[in-house]
């Protein structure tokens, strides 16, 4: 054979594997059209409320002292916070329902110009936490713990204490924001919403506000407190799949190192001066062309 013949013959062999691979693509391609690079996501988070009345208030209160010596400031301290948990016992309080949550006795220093520091006496604290869970009563409490000695209340929490029911329905609002938000993003990028990948849920704090209070020893036939609400909140984080001609991830290349996209499904033939297999920037050479041979030549035979 001719060797600009046998030339021919391997071009035509390599279009045709070219081709073949072409043809091949788009039964590997994967569902969304994206080959192996596959498609894109998008992650979102979306957040959720509810409110719901509380059930319980936990009330940090504590009886402070003064005496000249430490074990004196002690003594009176500890007639005085037993007289308070005794009232709040007789209020209807459990005293499971009663923790100590501190204890602390300090020097009362006193410091003169260009004199060391002298101790004129000591101040003893004990703090409880206590938690109410007769609402209609809280301030009934407060009165009998303040006319029993207590002279500090550093604040109340109010809690629900089953709120699986309004949390449930903080973390359906949580995923409705998430969607919504995904929508939105997906329909400014030119892209559909696919398939959820991933759905998370984060775990957040929850509560309501925590007003702080500061009660004097004069007060009026009952404290007023107002319960308000109490927020449930609840977040999720969402990896929606992408779809459409625009949502290909890009892959990179074996050796190019740069970006390549693969062709999508329904895409038009390329075009004459287009790469046939993607790296492939020249179209393949002809053979070179023999000269005839000359009168008198033969040529040689083929092998």
């Amino acid at each position: 054979m001719r060797p600009h013949l046998r030339a021919t013959a391997a071009r035509r062999l390599a279009l045709s594997a070219a081709m073949t691979a072409l043809l091949a693509a788009p039964a590997l391609a994967a569902p969304m059209a994206c080959g192996h690079a596959g498609p894109s996501r998008l992650t979102v988070t979306g957040e959720g409320q509810s409110r719901i009345a509380p059930d319980m208030a936990t009330v940090q209160l504590g009886v402070t002292t003064q005496a000249d010596t430490a074990s004196a400031a002690m003594e009176e301290n500890s007639a005085q916070q037993r007289a308070v948990i005794d009232a709040l016992t007789g209020a209807g309080i459990d005293e499971a329902q009663i923790q100590t949550a501190g204890l602390n006795l300090n020097p009362l220093m006193q410091y003169g110009e260009n004199q060391a520091p002298t101790v004129t006496g000591y101040q003893a604290t004990n703090t409880v936490q206590v938690r109410v869970t007769d609402m209609a009563r809280l301030g009934e409490v407060l009165d009998a713990i303040v006319g029993a000695g207590a002279n500090e209340i550093n604040g109340i929490t109010f809690t629900r204490e089953d709120g699986t029911e309004a949390l449930d329905d903080a973390r359906r609002d949580a995923v409705t924001d998430a969607r919504r938000k995904a929508e939105l993003l997906a329909e400014a990028a030119g892209v559909e919403l696919g398939p959820i990948l991933t759905l998370r849920d984060i775990q957040t704090g929850q509560g309501g506000p925590r007003p702080m209070m500061r009660m004097e020893a004069a007060m009026a036939d009952s404290t007023p407190v107002q319960p308000g609400q109490v927020e449930m909140t609840a977040q999720v984080e969402i990896d929606y799949a992408l779809a459409g001609d625009a949502a290909c991830a890009p892959m990179r290349g074996p050796r190019q190192g740069g970006p390549v996209h693969p062709p999508m499904h329904g895409d038009a033939a390329p075009t004459p001066d287009e790469p046939i297999v993607p790296g492939i920037v020249e179209p393949l050479p002809d053979a070179p062309q023999m000269d005839a041979p000359e009168a008198g030549e033969t040529e040689a035979p083929a092998n």
